[in-house]
C-alpha cells in the first residue's frame, strides 16, 4: 500500500461552503494528472458539506478522497488537523473557495523530481484571480530559483503565493497553538519558523485560482483583532522573534501591544522578546487600537 502513496496530498478546510466547495473538486477532477489525495477537513460545518463529499467519494474521479471532520476550531487548527493525518511526501492548501489550473499538479511533481535532492522544504507557486486571471501581488523576479516566504517579502514582493511543503518539514515545527475562546492564530507561523532553516524552490507558474469571499478572514481583518489578540499577539511576538526587517519590527511591535492591551494582557512588556521598543511603541499601540476599534465598527 505504500509503495502506492502518491506523492502529493491536496488538503482542503471547509466551514460552510458546500456553495464553492464543488468547483474545487470540479478543478481537481480535470487535473491532467490524477496522482494525489484530496484532503477534506471540515471545520464543524453545519450545511451540507458532508453530504456532498459522501458523494464524491462514490464518483470515479481518479484520485482517493478522504473526509475528517472536527469541531470547529478555526482555520490553523484545521491545519493542524491536516498535517497529523498528512502521509504523502508533500502537502499543499487549496481552500474551499479556489480551485487548481488543469495542469497544477503535473507542475508540482515535475519540478519536485527536479529538486527534491537539493534540500528544500518545498515549492512555492503563484496565485491569480480566477475572475480577471491577473496575479496575486507581484510575480517572481527573473531568474529567481530559490527564495524563503519572509525573503521574498523582504524584497519587495506582494501577494499571497502558493506554497507546497515536504510534509516532514511541516511536521518538524510546533502546531499552531489554540488559545482558548480564540479561532485565529496566523498561518505564516508555521512558514515563519521554516524560512529560518530552509528555502523554498521557485515555481513561476500559477498553482491556484483565488476568489476572495466577502465573509473570508481578508474582508473582515479589523474585527477579528478585536475576538481574536491573543492568538494575534503570539503571531506578533514570533515576528518580533525573527524580523522581516527593522521597519516590519516596529510595525510588528506595535500591533504587539494593540493585541495586547485588546486582550488585557499584563505581560505585554515582559512577554515580549524586545522589550525596549515594546515600551517605545505603547503610545503608538494605544492609537491603532483606537483605530481598529473604529474601524470594527464602521
Amino acid at each position: 500500500m505504500l509503495n502506492n502513496l502518491p506523492v502529493l496530498t491536496v488538503f482542503t478546510p471547509a466551514y460552510n461552503r458546500a456553495h464553492t466547495l464543488g468547483r474545487t473538486y470540479e478543478s481537481l477532477k480535470n487535473q491532467s494528472c490524477k496522482d494525489f489525495i484530496w484532503l477534506i477537513v471540515d471545520d464543524g460545518s453545519s450545511d451540507n458539506t458532508a453530504e456532498l463529499v459522501k458523494q464524491w467519494r462514490n464518483d470515479d474521479a481518479g484520485f482517493d478522497i478522504q473526509y475528517i471532520y472536527k469541531e470547529n476550531g478555526g482555520m490553523h487548527t484545521a491545519h493542524n488537523t491536516a498535517y497529523e493525518n498528512i502521509k504523502t511526501e508533500l502537502n499543499v492548501c487549496i481552500d474551499s473557495d479556489d480551485c487548481m489550473p488543469f495542469d497544477a499538479v503535473e507542475s508540482i511533481l515535475k519540478k519536485w523530481d527536479e529538486v527534491k535532492d537539493k534540500g528544500y522544504a518545498g515549492i512555492i507557486g503563484l496565485d491569480d484571480n480566477m475572475n480577471t486571471g491577473e496575479i496575486i501581488g507581484t510575480g517572481f523576479p527573473s531568474g529567481l530559483a530559490e527564495t524563503t516566504l519572509c525573503g521574498f517579502y523582504s524584497s519587495g514582493g506582494k501577494g499571497d503565493k502558493k506554497l507546497v511543503y515536504r510534509t516532514d518539514v511541516v511536521n518538524n515545527y510546533p502546531p499552531y497553538p489554540v488559545f482558548a475562546g480564540e479561532k485565529y492564530v496566523a498561518l505564516a507561523y508555521k512558514y515563519r519558523l521554516i524560512d529560518q532553516h530552509y528555502k523554498l524552490a521557485v515555481l513561476d507558474k500559477v498553482l491556484c485560482n483565488v476568489e476572495y469571499q466577502d465573509n473570508g478572514s481578508s474582508a473582515t481583518m479589523f474585527k477579528q483583532y478585536l475576538k481574536y489578540p491573543k492568538g494575534f499577539a503570539f503571531w506578533r511576538k514570533t515576528c518580533m522573534q525573527y524580523p522581516e526587517s527593522k521597519k516590519r519590527l516596529i510595525v510588528d511591535n506595535i500591533h504587539y501591544v494593540s493585541s495586547c492591551i485588546i486582550a488585557k494582557d499584563k505581560g505585554m512588556v515582559k512577554n515580549s522578546p524586545n522589550k525596549l521598543l515594546t515600551v517605545f511603541c505603547v503610545p503608538f499601540g494605544i492609537l491603532l487600537t483606537y483605530y481598529i476599534k473604529y474601524k470594527a465598527k464602521n
